[in-house]
Parts: structure tokens; sequence; C-alpha cells
């Protein structure tokens, strides 16, 4: 599918590599077929050097040549980025963009294409562990969707929603996503250290904790249920009872709901004010 396809990385950061190791990890592509194109002649170089892809300094040279444009830059540069890539971009290209916050309306006014795909991954897609919530304008073929569908499974699992609306939903939800785990992480080694331990066995502590709980929840794939694996550690009058019970008391489902809330209305706003 891909022999003859070559995708451009408009933005070469973090998550452009991540995608470019994963295509070529999984032998969905050749690295030359890969473009990477940025401001800074040293980093695309450097993805060069690395990976074996073709660099550019010059968005819409890229964007000319390839049958996948990727949109990979930072939210506050996409304005400048489709200006300069607007009439460069091939007739029938696909345009893939994981901008957060930019709605498909806008890259395909801009670009004057209806094949865009619009994909909100999260932080761990940059070691292949994450997973992306990702949906389509209607002027995306079949092919073209089965083409973003196999870039996205470089960064780990993905999941398609017919409606575009869930993007903001799932920036709040599995795109801030960490932030929140890293917060209750942070909050529990805090914990391990009022109670006496060094920080370095209370981090130890919790980072096990957190990846066994997880690792334990895949295995089970009869008890999937989270309210049924926490009760099974979960001893009446126990330690971990006393401690549910604080954590309801002080409303702590309340406080997550409201935070994922208040991420998806921030996320709806910036794409009204874009």
């Amino acid at each position: 599918m891909f022999e003859n396809k070559r995708i451009a990385f408009i933005g070469p950061g973090s998550m452009a590599q991540a995608m470019i190791a994963g295509l070529i990890r999984n032998q969905v592509s050749p690295a030359g077929n890969l473009l990477a194109s940025g401001p800074r002649q040293e980093r695309v170089d450097e993805l060069q050097e690395r990976y074996g892809i073709q660099p550019y300094t010059d968005n819409a040279e890229a964007a000319s040549k390839a049958e996948v444009v990727m949109l990979t830059v930072k939210p506050q540069r996409l304005d400048k980025v489709l200006e300069g890539i607007a009439g460069s971009v091939q007739p029938d290209a696909l345009i893939l963009s994981i901008v957060a916050g930019a709605p498909i309306s806008k890259i395909s006014r801009v670009l004057g294409t209806s094949a865009v795909v619009r994909a909100m991954p999260n932080t761990p897609a940059r070691i292949g562990q994450g997973i992306t919530v990702w949906t389509t304008a209607e002027g995306v073929s079949e092919d073209q969707k089965e083409l973003a569908r196999q870039i996205l499974l470089a960064l780990g699992k993905e999941v398609y929603v017919e409606e575009e609306e869930y993007l903001d939903k799932a920036t709040a939800l599995s795109g801030t996503g960490p932030a929140y785990v890293y917060l209750f992480m942070e909050a529990m080694v805090d914990a391990g250290v009022h109670l006496g331990f060094s920080r370095r066995i209370a981090e130890q502590l919790v980072v096990e904790t957190v990846r066994g709980a997880v690792n334990y929840y895949d295995l089970n794939d009869e008890h999937r249920h989270l309210a049924r694996l926490r009760n099974q550690v979960t001893s009446p009058g126990g330690t971990s009872a006393e401690a549910l019970y604080y954590l309801e008391k002080a409303g702590f489902r309340t406080a997550i709901s409201r935070a994922v809330w208040a991420a998806y209305e921030r996320s709806a706003a910036l794409g009204k004010e874009d």
C-alpha cells in the first residue's frame, strides 16, 4: 500500500519522529519515501542521519512531492504553515493532521481539499504505546482511510469515530490523560515521602504499582470491569476500604470528572477561536 506513497511530515518534532520510527520499524513505508520538513536544517539533517529520510527546509517543496501530507506542527504555527503550503499540495493528496484544536473545516478551506483526516494521539505514542482517536472528512476515500489507519498504527492503537466533536472529547480524556496519571502518581510519591520513604524508593513503588495494575488489567480478560478489579484488593474493614472511603468523601471522582470536562470545554473553545 505504501510502496509508491511518499509521506511528508511538516513539522519535524518528537511526534513526527515517533511516527517516522514506527513506520520504518513496522515496515509500513521505506525510509526513502519519508520526507521531513522544518525551519532548522540541523534538525532535519539529524532525522536523515538517524532514519534515512529525505530532509527539507521548504515546507511547500516537501508537500508538493508527497501523496500524504502530515501536519505535525505546534497549534500556534499552523496558520503560517497552512498558508505556506497552500497551492503546493497535490490535488489528490491526503492531509493528516495531529494538530490539537484545529478543525477539519479550517484545514480543508485553506488547502482547498476535502481529503482531510484529523487525529488526536497522546504522548505514549512517542514510544509506540499510545492511543489515537481519529476521524475523516467526507471527501476521504476508503483507500485513503486505510492509509491513515496504517500510519496511526505506528503510534500504537487507534480508534475511529464518525463525528469530529469526539476529537475534542478525546483531547480531554486520552490526549490530556497522561497528565492526570502523572499528577496522581506524583501525589502518591509525596505521600510515600511523608510516610518516611526516600523519594527514590517512593517513586519506584508507585511506578511499579501503576505499571503492574495496568498489566494485571490487560491479563484479566474475564474480569476487566474496573470496579471488580478494585474490589479484589478491597477487604471489608481493611486498609483499602478506609483509603477509598476517604477518597470518595473528598470528592475524588467528582474532581476527575470536572477536570476532564474543563479540558473538553477548553479544547472546544480553542477550535471556535480558531
